[in-house]
């Protein structure tokens, strides 16, 4: 059975409960029922064909005497599941196929021998058997165990209500027979063969849950903690789980304790039929903010701007007087450094972003660089969040900055001067710099295989909530059910 599919229900999207917390996820009843029917699907494929064991019988035929019967090569072919429904509850996750029927062929043989013909009589053929009104269920209970999922089979059952036999060639005693030593028989082993198949499928997905990774790599330096942090929480109409959520270092700790607030994301999609919902606290975007900033990402040298004579004292001859005198015609370079790390806001309608940064002039004169003077920044941006393929995408644009000496080498700078070029380097230079790694965003937790889409972003204090449907590819599936199954990022 395709545990690719089975992952969708448990492992696809994640409300919770727990303080460490930060990204909670709900799927929908409609949700759950888009992944009910490709459950139901990838189960009647992984059923067919299904070989059932051989099933003998002597059993006495009025006339005829003792009879001996064989049935071998009984085999389901065809499986057909017309209503089906998955409901969560308090103590699981019900899956129920109502009305099902199969199909089943087998070969059959008969031997026997009386006073009245001392020789052995036999005789053999084919049959087809209809199988009706089939009840198929089972119950799966999830818990958390050390970041991880584990799967436990509550309960499974199959029932059939009624069968039909339908004979190609024999004696018109045989049929009979047949139905009257065999049915219960065949049924059972119907049952039995589906609940077995059933408890397969259980025991690779629980090895699979256990397998899912606990960080997705975002690039070489950064993952998101995907670790589950509390049980699933099941309601009536959907199904939950929680996961940490924050920025870390690759195969690190996470960046810092300071996030590990009482947090109880929630899940408020203005659609009620999208499949599910993805809410992420501010938390999750300060928590990159610090790594980056940890790890000094956050400092580049610009030699190259749009207009180049920015980066040459002779362009800075009419502001900064000083600088062209002392250092006539030199070329020059900016130092950016972030002085902390960017502080993200979320609000009703609005992401901010504050920025602290100090812009350090640099001169070459003669190969070798001279810092002269060092301007402190704050930039206040408003940033808009997309949502590309499975990724969480944004950019920013200025709202209005500060400015500030912090130190000089050539003397006293006036500072009015300098603001226009400034403003001028934060819009050609810092913000489309930002912006073209900020375009590429970090993955949600989506299994591969599925897409997000027709995606709506509803921005709330202090989080984001990612509303969506969902489509899954078969032919992901079909090339790559053999391989590990990781949380993606495109």
């Amino acid at each position: 059975m395709s545990t690719t599919i089975y992952l969708l229900l448990f492992s696809l999207f994640i409300p919770s409960t727990h303080p460490q917390s930060f990204i909670s996820i709900l799927v929908s009843q409609t949700g759950l029922n888009f992944a009910k029917d490709l459950l139901v699907t990838e189960a009647i494929s992984s059923l067919t064909p299904l070989q059932i064991p051989q099933i003998e019988k002597t059993v006495r035929i009025p006339v005829i005497g003792k009879v001996h019967i064989v049935l071998s090569n009984i085999t389901i072919y065809r499986v057909d599941v017309p209503s089906s429904i998955v409901k969560p509850g308090d103590t699981g996750v019900a899956i129920v196929a109502s009305g099902t029927t199969c199909n089943l062929s087998m070969n059959w043989h008969y031997s026997y021998s009386s006073w009245l013909v001392p020789i052995s009589i036999s005789d053999s053929g084919r049959a087809s058997v209809q199988v009706e009104g089939m009840e198929v269920g089972l119950t799966l209970g999830l818990e958390n165990q050390e970041g991880a999922l584990t799967l436990s089979l509550m309960d499974c059952g199959c029932h059939v209500n009624e069968i039909s036999i339908i004979l190609d060639g024999g004696a018109s005693w045989l049929y009979q027979g047949l139905v009257d030593a065999f049915e219960k028989q065949i049924g059972s082993a119907v049952e039995n063969a589906i609940a077995k198949k059933l408890e397969e499928g259980v025991s690779k997905l629980e090895t699979l849950l256990q397998g899912l990774p606990k960080e997705v790599a975002v690039d070489d330096s950064a993952a998101l903690n995907v670790t589950f942090v509390s049980d699933p929480l099941l309601t009536n109409y959907s199904i939950g789980f929680g996961i940490n959520g924050l920025f870390t270092k690759m195969k690190k700790d996470l960046v810092s304790s300071y996030y590990h607030k009482n947090l109880h994301p929630s899940v408020d999609c203005t659609n009620p039929s999208k499949m599910l919902g993805i809410s992420l606290d501010e938390a999750v975007f300060n928590s990159a903010s610090t790594l980056y900033f940890n790890a000094a990402f956050m400092q580049w040298i610009v030699d190259k701007v749009p207009d180049q004579s920015l980066l040459n004292t002779a362009g800075w001859r009419f502001i900064v007087p000083q600088l062209y005198k002392k250092y006539p015609n030199d070329d020059m370079n900016f130092n950016i450094s972030l002085s902390s790390p960017p502080v993200i806001q979320i609000s009703t309608h609005n992401v901010d972003a504050i920025v602290y940064a100090d812009l350090t002039i640099d001169v070459l004169e003669a190969g070798d660089v001279v810092p002269v003077a060092c301007i402190s920044l704050v930039i206040r941006a408003s940033g808009s969040v997309k949502i590309s393929g499975n990724n969480l995408a944004g950019s920013v644009k200025l709202n209005d900055f500060t400015m500030s000496l912090k130190w000089s080498k050539i003397g006293k700078l006036r500072m009015y001067l300098i603001q226009p070029v400034m403003w001028t380097f934060i819009e050609t230079v810092f913000l489309p710099y930002a912006n073209l790694h900020l375009g590429k965003g970090f993955p949600l937790p989506i299994i591969q295989g599925f897409t997000l889409e027709n995606g709506e972003i509803i921005c709330s204090d202090s989080q984001i909530t990612v509303c969506s449907d969902v489509s899954y590819t078969e032919t992901y599936h079909q090339h790559h059910l053999s391989k590990p199954l990781y949380l993606q990022s495109t």
